[in-house]
């Protein structure tokens, strides 16, 4: 069980580092052309999704490791 609990923790983390990555910071392109950061503007399309999609894989990866912490070395 603890072999298993591992090993889903670290796709998990993988996972996770890997969708906090792909977040683009500052506006993606528009910010190289002068675009003020100043401006509101809200996530869309595949940028909303990836920002749940990356809430949702810290909820998992924080209750995993709950788990792990509490389930005994077998």
């Amino acid at each position: 069980m603890q072999t298993a609990l591992n090993i889903v923790q670290i796709i998990v983390s993988v996972i996770l580092i890997l969708a906090i990555l792909f977040q683009v910071k500052g506006g993606g392109i528009g910010g190289i052309f002068g675009q003020a950061d100043s401006v509101f503007r809200t996530r869309r399309g595949v940028e909303r999704w990836l920002f749940l999609g990356t809430i949702v894989l810290v909820a998992i990866f924080v209750v995993l490791s709950i788990v792990n912490m509490l389930v005994p070395n077998l």
